[in-house]
Formats: structure tokens, C-alpha cells, sequence
């Protein structure tokens, strides 16, 4: 499978991006061929190159912005049409606005449009063929999972819970029947000899998913698979693969010993720094007007502070002031720190709408200057709630080894979180970052920021 960002996506998934990207591209390369060719194969082949590029690019991160590559839940070809019309119209829009600054890239009109009708009908069915294989379950992996307990169901839940999954499950392994098998995957006792298999084309993984291995582990006949070239894999490290997150509850810290990461070169670490400093200053300059306005309406609204200065655990567990634009009354914590709530009635009317852009964490661009924090990390807590966690939830005091990050890999793949269940659910997250980090996955998670952002969610 390969790894993209430091993340892993489908072999699958991978060809129907770029397939599509391939369609919109010739639809537009053999439009403008039909409207402008007069018996020579394009005189100023670059030019038109570089167009269709540029539409099939936009088309492309307007189809992304739509949700319209998250395929985990089953969408209908009419909702699926509904959605792209709405990306592609966006994309005109985005397209109007870099003619008028770049005329050079414009298409004419009429091989515009004409291209438009033909990319609408042909991305339509390439997306109805494929929807039909996720429905038909093609070109999957059939997979046998050896345990039928509570962590081979969670495993079972990634695999059988998502349309878009690239696994099946053939068999567990085990003394029960697993609480989550909705493809009433058969159940056996015993691990097959690996000799029993050769006629069985459909397995092509085994995942050891046991709750406790004490002696029960078939360690002979898993060695027959091995060599007969079926991969095994350690059910966290093909949890993590497959959900780009850790099951923290099933950790050992043998496994974060021995795994590959969880350590940042001081290279990398330099780099990192260099990449927060220029992109907090562009982002604070490009902002200024907003800053300016939010800090107007903020003490207009109500008497006191603009900004909301709180403590926060950062880097190896000291504490800072992180800086915020005061969304809410001067009063709002006179009884204690509290998690935040769903409208929470101690926010203002103006922290209401800056808290659902997202503009009070602006702010925070200054502790990335000042050195306290990183543009990407794990989200920093109060002491108060940090000494909970670590009292309840394992390895939570692994994540102040990074400095914490205005945005991160939880914010962008898990919604608001205010309970203990929710921060255990983000250090999952937290975890693979950590594991995983590197500058490529830093820039998808500020690319992602900005499709959160745009797209208001999970904000509270």
C-alpha cells in the first residue's frame, strides 16, 4: 500500500484519483482539439497543456473541498452529481478570477463550455463504475483475523464499517463468535495449515488481533504462512495503516520501543521551525485586517480584555500562556475550568461567529514567534484536565514531548472534542502524528486546515 505524506492510501483509491484527473485533462485536450485543430496536432501544444492543467487542477481541489474523495460512506450517483455541479461551479468561479488576473490562461469560450458538459458526463460515469466496484466489493484483499474479541472487533469495524474498504474478512479465529461480524464471516477454532489454503486465492493477509496471547498464539502454523508468503501483521500496526490513528487501549509499550519513529531529527526539527516562523508571519500579515476588525467588535461587545490569555501545558510539560481573542464574558470560569460545551451560553454573540471561523485562534500565531508553539502538534490542555488524562487515559503524557501545535492530525480527522472519551479518541491521533511526523504530513494538515476552516467544522 503505498504511503503518501507519511500517510497510506489505497493502491485503489490512488488510481481512481489520478484516473480522473487524467479524464478531465483529455476531455479538455480533445475539445479544444475538435474546436481548434485544422489537421495539425496543436502548433502551441504547451499553452493548451498548461490549461487544461490549471482547470484540472482547480476542478480536482474543488471535487476534495466537496468531500467528494472521502468514499467511506455509501453516497448515491444523484447526491454524487449534486455535489460535483456545486464543486464545479465553485471552480468556474475560482477559474473567472485567475483569467481576469492571468488572460493568457483563459480557454475560449466556446471550448470551455463544451469541455464542461463533456468532463460533467464523463467524470459521472467514471464515478457510477466506481462506485459500482466499492459496492461489489472488487479488488479487495480477503483477510483472516486470529481473535474474535473486543480488539479483534474494532479491527473488524475498520475493515467491514467503511464502503471504500480495500479488506474483507474471510475468517476469525477464535473459541466465540466476535460482537461485530455484519458479513457473518465464518469462525473457526484453529489457524488451517497453511496447505488447506492453496486452492483459497482469497486470502492474502493474516491479522493477529488477540486480547491476550498467553499460549494461544499458533506461532508454528503462522510461521507456515510466513513462508509461504502471507504477510502477518501485529493488529495495531495494521490498525494504525489502515485509520491513521493508535489504539492507544491496546498499546504495549513494547510496541512504541521498537516501532519505527517517534523521534525528529535535528534537522527536521530546524526545518519545522523555519516553516512556522514564515508562515505565521504571512498568515499575521495577510490577516491583519481581520485581526483589527475582530478586536474592534470584541471590545465594543462587552467590557474587557481583547485577547484571553490562559495556561496551557506545552513542551516537556511547562506551562505557557497561550493567546486567544476573547470569546467570551470576563466571568465565564468565576466557578472553575470546565470543558467547553455545545452552545456554551458563556460566549458572546461576537465569540459565537469568531469561534466558527476559527478567528479567535489566530492569536495563537504569536506563541509559534515566541517559540511556545509549533503551527502543527497535539492541541495543548490546562494543567487541571492534563492531570486527569494522565491519571485515566495510557501514554497521554507522551504528547508533551512535541511542542503543541495551533492545529494538528486530531483536529483535522476527529470533530470537537470536550469529554475524557474525546481526548482519548484525539491521543490516538495524536500518536500516529508523533510516530509519523514529518514536514510532508505537516503541509497536509495545514492543507486539510484550511478545508476545516473553510468548511466550519467541528468548531465550538
Amino acid at each position: 500500500m503505498p504511503i503518501i505524506f507519511n500517510k497510506y492510501y489505497p493502491l485503489r483509491t490512488i488510481v481512481f484519483f489520478l484516473g480522473e484527473g487524467l479524464l478531465i485533462l483529455l476531455s479538455l485536450l480533445i475539445t479544444d482539439w475538435f474546436f481548434t485543430s485544422s489537421g495539425l496536432f496543436y502548433l502551441d501544444l504547451g499553452i493548451i497543456l498548461l490549461q487544461a492543467f490549471l482547470v484540472t487542477m482547480i476542478f480536482q481541489l474543488c471535487l476534495y473541498f466537496f468531500d467528494l474523495y472521502d468514499l467511506a460512506s455509501d453516497l448515491t450517483l444523484t447526491h454524487t452529481i449534486t455535489r460535483m455541479t456545486q464543486a464545479f461551479g465553485v471552480g468556474c468561479i475560482i477559474l473567472g478570477t485567475v483569467y481576469y488576473t492571468i488572460p493568457f490562461m483563459m480557454l475560449s469560450g466556446r471550448v470551455f463550455w463544451a469541455a464542461y458538459v463533456v468532463i460533467c458526463l464523463s467524470v459521472s460515469i467514471w464515478r457510477g463504475a466506481y462506485y459500482l466496484i466499492l459496492r461489489k466489493r472488487l479488488f479487495v484483499q480477503g483477510v483472516i483475523i486470529v481473535g474474535t474479541g473486543e480488539f479483534a472487533s474494532d479491527i473488524a469495524r475498520e475493515i467491514e464499517g467503511v464502503h471504500d474498504s480495500i479488506y474483507k474478512i474471510i475468517r476469525f479465529i477464535g473459541e466465540s463468535e466476535p460482537e461485530f461480524n455484519p458479513n457473518l464471516a465464518s469462525v473457526s477454532r484453529e489457524l488451517s495449515p497453511v496447505e488447506e489454503l492453496e486452492d483459497d486465492h482469497e486470502i492474502e493477509r493474516v491479522i493477529i488481533a488477540l486480547d491476550d496471547r498467553r499460549g494461544v498464539m499458533p506461532i508454528n502454523t503462522l510461521l507456515d504462512y510466513k513462508i509461504h508468503g502471507i504477510p502477518i501483521e501485529n493488529g495495531v500496526t495494521f490498525y494504525e495503516r489502515v485509520t491513521g490513528k493508535i489504539l492507544v487501549e491496546k498499546l504495549a509499550p513494547s510496541w512504541i520501543i521498537f516501532s519505527d519513529g517517534f523521534s525528529v531529527s535535528r534537522w527536521k526539527y530546524q526545518v519545522k521551525r523555519m516553516i512556522d516562523i514564515s508562515l505565521s508571519l504571512t498568515l499575521l500579515f495577510c490577516s491583519l485586517p481581520i485581526l483589527i476588525l475582530t478586536a474592534l467588535l470584541i471590545k465594543f461587545e462587552s467590557p474587557g480584555p481583547v485577547f484571553y490569555l490562559q495556561k496551557r501545558v506545552g513542551f516537556k510539560n511547562k506551562e505557557f500562556n497561550v493567546i486567544k481573542f476573547r470569546s467570551m464574558g470576563v466571568d465565564a470560569e468565576k466557578n472553575g475550568a470546565v470543558w467547553a460545551q455545545e452552545n456554551d451560553d458563556r460566549v458572546t454573540r461576537v465569540g459565537k461567529v469568531i469561534r466558527k471561523l476559527r478567528i479567535d485562534e489566530l492569536p495563537q500565531l504569536f506563541n509559534v514567534l515566541r517559540g511556545e508553539m509549533s503551527l502543527v502538534g497535539p492541541r495543548p490542555e490546562r494543567q487541571v484536565f492534563v492531570d486527569r488524562l494522565k491519571e485515566v487515559i495510557p501514554f497521554y503524557a507522551i504528547r508533551h514531548e512535541l511542542k503543541p501545535g495551533v492545529t494538528g492530525w486530531a483536529q483535522v480527522c476527529y470533530p470537537y472534542g470536550a469529554s475524557e472519551e474525546d481526548a482519548l479518541k484525539k491521543l490516538e491521533y495524536d500518536l500516529y502524528y508523533m510516530k509519523n511526523m514529518s514536514i510532508a504530513l505537516d503541509l497536509l494538515v495545514i492543507f486539510k486546515t484550511i478545508k476545516t476552516v473553510l468548511f466550519r467544522v467541528g468548531a465550538r
